[in-house]
């Protein structure tokens, strides 16, 4: 490697004036404009072991893991390195050590395991903003009013429920959904209408390939009735070509509601429903 300081051939006379200069408190543009030298290597080498005036330390939330980073960064760790332990972005770490020697170079092996760390924690930062979102937009709901469970269980069953055609006459209330969340919304908004559990009629859906029995348990157990109360579980028959991703453990089909003698009030979801649509509207 050359001797990046002796390519300037006014190097040891620029020393003395550059070493005074910043012992006066000036920042480096300032010796930088004053000596006409523009080469930040050179100007790092000219300023080597004389720290900052204490002015150009701006107070910053970030001091700390500067401070951090350049000692890391003496330690011959590399920018992935530094990033994986303090998290902070490449960018930020470029700009506190850049005038600290680079470590020596990795093997390609050691290489790819320190930016796998780096993506892993990078990873790890996302998810923890993403549960962090999640929970705070969970909070800003609160309680619901029976009037909000009312308009949220109406457009719940228009988007899942079954839905009278002219071609065929379907005026009865009928729900089918995989998520236990869903599912739990729909029973509180059919307890706040009114419906008898007794009119409430359960069956699983399910894929011929799962545990049919470990589903009707866990849909049981969901709803609150022994599995001996629920109808006979539709068996779906498998297609050697679909390659299914809703196998394992957490698959356990599809739940299916039936509200018994339920033809005047699907009449009513339906017009709840287009008073919603009606009441949204806005004048343009």
């Amino acid at each position: 490697m050359p001797n990046t300081h002796r390519s300037h051939p006014d190097y040891e006379a620029l020393r003395p004036q550059a070493v005074a200069l910043r012992r006066a408190g000036l920042s480096r543009r300032q010796i930088r404009d004053r000596l006409h030298v523009h080469n930040n290597d050179i100007l790092n080498r000219l300023l080597e072991g004389i720290p900052a005036p204490d002015w150009t330390r701006r107070p910053n939330a970030k001091d700390d893991l500067r401070e951090r980073a350049r000692e890391l960064r003496k330690e011959g760790k590399t920018y992935d390195e530094i990033q994986v332990e303090l998290g902070c972005s490449k960018s930020s770490i470029s700009l506190w050590v850049r005038d600290l020697p680079k470590p020596p170079p990795r093997t390609p092996e050691e290489a790819s395991a320190i930016a796998r760390r780096g993506w892993e924690a990078t990873l790890k930062r996302r998810d923890e903003a993403r549960q962090q979102t999640k929970a705070d937009a969970t909070r800003e709901i609160g309680a619901l009013s029976d009037r909000d469970l009312f308009i949220a269980g109406v457009a719940l069953y228009w988007a899942e429920g079954t839905k009278d055609k002219p071609y065929a006459r379907r005026e009865g209330v009928t729900f089918v959904n995989s998520d236990p969340n869903v599912i739990r919304l729909y029973l509180a908004w059919l307890n706040l209408l009114g419906v008898e559990p007794e009119r409430v009629g359960y069956r699983a859906m399910i894929h011929c390939t799962a545990d049919v029995a470990a589903a009707e348990q866990y849909w049981a157990d969901l709803v609150g009735v022994p599995v001996t109360a629920l109808h006979k579980t539709t068996i779906k028959k498998h297609n050697p070509k679909t390659v299914r991703k809703n196998a394992g453990d957490t698959y356990h089909g599809c739940l299916v509601i039936r509200v018994l003698q339920s033809a005047d009030l699907y009449r009513r979801i339906e017009g709840w429903w287009y008073g919603i649509v009606l009441g949204a509207e806005r004048p343009a």
